[in-house]
């Protein structure tokens, strides 16, 4: 079937819409998220939407500067995007809103948890709101009257809560800068019999704002946020360490051109139209929302009750079998690859492994790419020591990884420091795979790998779903080595018949495997591929895919995040059936299995299908030859692709309908599914 390539990809912005739609959907399962996770989950909702519009919404408006014959040859049409994105989100604010007083609030008053707003403030209330304000917010408040009729314009900081406060005098506004970055936003009221009352940081100031402009006559108080572009426009074609460049320019991010305006929706149309006018936004700037904005906040809601049951069931670390009792990792695993799985495995297995190594007076080198570099930990501890201990250990850090650029520059100059040789990125390439090795001499040199899909990072792998191979294979370590050598600058194309290694092989080895499925498929023999990721973007990927379908290879897809892909079409997708997983933890992992004629192929690693991370990005995935480690990720993937609990279809109309059971058939929440067989393993 012939079709034109815009006809058949879904535009990736507006598909991502409707992942974190997904993620609204948790924050009204009443069945299996408590409260407190729900709530949780209007956090993770309101934190994905602000990045959202400071990365992707602001390089569409970007994308309005280009000529505009440019932008018809190219197919561009920013402004239509936008719209339709504004659409989408405002009925989704919408729903927002109504999860959040309709059920998220009544439930709160339930459990004897009241948030009280500032014109429903007892005596006593008011008399605590006003020690407080006295004690914690007075002498710092930040605050300034302009006269429209003389001022052009206002400067407020990126992502920084505000009031906005209108006065009988049309030609003036004032401005409170919400402080909460020296204060936290919720604020205890204390207990009264049975009931705990807590109020907004936002509404003890509300409370205040007349004595705070006691020379105006006040109409109205109104919430308001703006956010601005994220992006860090660096020259890359520029020479030099591309890390002090990034580091010196991260002060863009707080004077970016602004990409969204959200403010109160009962502010009156005059005076959002003067604020508009000072602020110089367009109409398409404009978000309307509710009283109170970065919802995010919401991730340090305190309970004061300490009741657990509003909240999710602790689960403990389940041991694995083999490293749990293990003494020396590198025996372990020269006998043995071994596999973890996190968040079900302690990350420490990990951190053992680099301490040990750091310890261990045959290691001579340690390796590793750091994409997120944690605070202080174990591994960074333990990098260090191995530092001193006369290790020779090189660090590749990506100095691009958007929101941790200081953190991970930071770091490397610690490490540069103490005597490592720090590596940060090239010009116009990231570093996004996630390897260790470690060089040992034992009866002769021998090396050991850790290859993962997700960041060498304590804090995140205890809500990350991912998977983490050790291995002493020699092959495998081998071409890794080899990984490292390029970033080191020693090799510039390394050779692999193993490993997938973006940019150089990734591409064209899934695109011989998905042949190979097409192949077998046109001979009538069994042809499948099940592929799990986080993203699907690369069109040359999805038009192969959608090859494939057409010759009959049943091609199974979970996909957590945004799709361009159509599946279910009839002609062109008809056997592509995708499903995305939104709970408890973050699906993080891809995981990649081909039939191939029975000879089954899986790979594990840090790369979507997408075109950045097969061809912008040095990536690794590695096969997984070991025979029982591959029929328990392979075990681990059938019950992901069971689920019937947590899993959404994702099809043409992008209506998130829940995978329904059958009658009689037995509920399988895959994670949960996952932590009990891998239990009953270890």
């Amino acid at each position: 079937m012939e079709t034109d390539l815009a006809d058949n990809l879904k535009h990736r912005d507006l598909n991502w819409l409707s992942f974190n739609a997904r993620v609204l959907q948790e924050a009204q399962d009443k069945e299996h998220n408590p409260l407190y996770e729900r709530i949780k989950f209007l956090a993770i909702y309101s934190s994905n939407l602000d990045e959202y519009f400071r990365v992707r919404v602001s390089q569409l408006r970007q994308m309005k500067r280009v000529e505009k014959s440019i932008r018809k040859k190219l197919a561009l049409r920013p402004n239509k995007t936008v719209k339709q994105i504004l659409a989408i989100v405002k009925e989704q604010q919408e729903e927002f809103g109504r999860i959040y007083n309709e059920e998220i609030i009544p439930e709160l008053a339930e459990n004897n948890i009241v948030l009280v707003p500032s014109e429903k403030y007892t005596n006593i209330q008011a008399q605590l709101a006003n020690i407080w304000f006295i004690a914690h917010i007075k002498n710092n408040l930040e605050t300034i009257v302009v006269d429209l009729s003389k001022d052009k314009e206002i400067f407020l900081e990126n992502q920084v809560l505000y009031f906005c406060v209108t006065f009988t005098d049309a030609k003036k506004l004032g401005f409170v800068k919400i402080p909460t970055d020296t204060n936290e936003r919720f604020v205890d009221l204390g207990k009264v019999k049975e009931t705990y009352n807590i109020t907004f940081l936002d509404d003890i100031i509300r409370y205040e704002i007349d004595n705070i402009f006691n020379s105006e006559t006040i109409e109205g108080v109104y919430e308001i946020k703006l956010s601005r572009d994220a992006e860090l426009y660096i020259d890359d074609e520029l020479d030099g360490i591309l890390a002090e460049r990034i580091y010196k320019s991260l002060e863009q991010r707080l004077e970016g051109q602004p990409t969204r305006l959200l403010y109160d929706a009962s502010m009156p149309k005059p005076a959002a139209k003067r604020l508009r006018k000072l602020l110089n936004l367009g109409k398409i700037d404009m978000m309307p929302g509710g009283r109170y904005h970065n919802f995010n906040d919401f991730f340090k809601f305190p309970d004061l009750t300490k009741n657990e049951a509003l909240h999710y069931e602790k689960k403990p670390f389940i041991k694995h079998r083999e490293l749990e009792k293990s003494t020396n990792f590198f025996e372990t695993i020269q006998q043995k690859d071994q596999l973890v799985h996190f968040p079900f495995m302690s990350f420490n297995y990990v951190e053992q492994l680099v301490e040990q190594a750091a310890n261990d007076a045959a290691v001579t080198q340690i390796k590793i790419s750091l994409y997120r570099v944690a605070d202080e930990s174990i591994l960074t501890t333990s990098l260090l020591k191995a530092i001193e201990n006369g290790k020779q250990v090189t660090i590749f850090i990506e100095a691009k990884a958007r929101f941790d650029e200081e953190n991970n520059i930071t770091w490397g100059r610690k490490f540069e420091e103490k005597g490592a040789r720090v590596i940060y990125s090239y010009p116009r390439i990231k570093v996004h795979s996630k390897i260790l090795m470690i060089v040992r001499e034992e009866e002769k040199s021998r090396r050991y790998a850790y290859i993962g899909t997700g960041n060498f990072n304590g804090e995140t792998s205890k809500i990350y779903c991912d998977h983490g191979l050790f291995t002493a294979h020699k092959k495998i370590t081998k071409e890794l080595e080899r990984v490292f050598r390029v970033l080191e600058g020693e090799l510039i194309i390394p050779r692999n018949k193993h490993l997938l290694i973006s940019p150089f092989t990734t591409r064209r080895s899934f695109e011989n495997l998905i042949h190979n499925e097409i192949e077998a498929a046109q001979a009538g023999k069994k042809a499948q591929i099940i592929a799990k990721m986080n993203s699907l973007e690369d069109p040359d990927m999805i038009q192969l895919l959608y090859k494939a379908s057409q010759a009959g290879v049943k091609i199974r897809m979970i996909v957590r995040g945004f799709t361009s892909l159509i599946p279910g079409v009839k002609g062109l997708s008809d056997n592509i059936y995708m499903t995305s997983i939104i709970d408890r933890y973050l699906e993080h992992g891809r995981i990649y299995l081909f039939h191939n004629s029975g000879d089954e192929q899986m790979y594990i690693g840090s790369a979507d299908w997408m075109t950045r991370n097969l061809d912008r990005r040095i990536e690794v995935l590695t096969p997984i030859y070991d025979q029982d480690l591959f029929s328990e990720l392979k075990e681990i993937l059938e019950l992901q692709l069971a689920d019937n609990t947590k899993a959404r279809i994702q099809d043409e109309a992008e209506s998130n309908n829940y995978i329904e059971k059958e009658p009689g058939e037995k509920a399988i929440r895959s994670q949960y599914a996952i932590y009990e067989y891998l239990k009953s393993k270890n």
